[in-house]
Parts: C-alpha cells; structure tokens; sequence
C-alpha cells in the first residue's frame, strides 16, 4: 500500500476513533497524530536512505524567523536537480559526448544532493562519475536512469513530508523537530 493511502487510512482510523469528543478534543487529538505520523514518516525517510543526517542538519537551521527555510532549500534543489538532469540528458544525447562536462553536472548534482540530504541521489552520483571516467556512455545512461529514478523518489517524499507539515500548521499545530 502506498504511503499517502497508509497516511490516509491512519487519519481516518483516528476519527473514527475520536467522533464522540468534543471539537476541541479532536482537533488536539489531530495536531499530535499528525505530528506523530510526521516524525514516523521522516525517520521511516532516514531508515529507507531517502534522507540522511544533512536533512536533519538543514532542519535545524530554520526558525521562527524564517519558517520557511528549509522548504525554500529543497526547491531550490528540485529546480537545481532538474536543470542538471536535463543538460545531463542532452549531453549524453550528443554523438561525441564530452564526458568531462558530463562529469561536471554529475559532481554538481552529488554537491547539491549531499548538501540537502538527498542520500540516495547522490550514491547514484559515485558510479555515474566513475563511468565518465571510463568515457562510456552506454553505462551512463544506465546511470543517469538510476538517478532520475532516485530524483523522482526522494521529490516526491519529500513532498509528503512538507504536506503533512502544512497540514499540521493549519491545523494549529507546530512542526516537531528531530534532533
């Protein structure tokens, strides 16, 4: 089952549960679920190698003064990701591949995935840059394959992570942190 069904299937589990009390009761009830299923789902993010230690690093920098920091960091990575996935895409599409710049795009990838936690996406990094060095393009394709795969995984994770976090500031309550 998918994790947004489980997350689904969770919250309407709880207010079943929680119908006879009163407004109030519910809401709180909703906030600590919602906080609990969050923290659950982020250390279920760290467990499964979505994520590493960075992300949690990242977290810590963001504060009341700038609630939105950590959101911010990780579009700028998407948009980043994106960009470099595309020039990777048309360069290995060239009839004379110019692996260095190829390999240039994939260390920046790794530098932009490691510096947001991105542990997966940038573990595909390693191989990739290995195959450039051998200059064979059949082989990084293969590679670039795996990493937009992995992209796609963790951006979508991540999405849900930062949904349930909405979810629990419009619902009144505050985002936990891991430490």
């Amino acid at each position: 089952m998918e994790v947004g069904q489980l997350q689904r299937s969770f919250v309407e589990y709880m207010a079943s549960l929680f119908r006879e009390i009163s407004a109030f009761a519910f809401v709180f009830v909703v906030i600590l679920d919602l906080s609990a299923l969050e923290l659950m789902y982020f250390a279920v993010l760290i467990q499964k190698g979505f994520l590493d230690a960075q992300f949690s690093q990242l977290q810590q920098l963001q504060d009341d003064s700038n609630p939105d920091f950590v959101v911010e960091v990780v579009s700028l990575f998407f948009e980043d990701s994106e960009r470099l996935i595309n020039d990777l895409t048309m360069a290995l599409d060239q009839p004379n591949v110019d692996f260095k710049q190829v390999d240039a795009h994939v260390h920046q990838l790794k530098g932009s995935s490691s510096s947001v936690g991105a542990q997966r996406v940038k573990n595909c990094c390693v191989p990739f840059r290995n195959c450039c060095e051998e200059q064979n393009t059949e082989t990084c394709l293969r590679c670039l394959q795996q990493i937009k795969q992995e992209y796609l995984l963790v951006k979508n994770k991540l999405q849900t992570l930062f949904e349930l976090e909405q979810q629990i500031v419009a619902a009144g309550g505050a985002i936990p942190m891991v430490q």
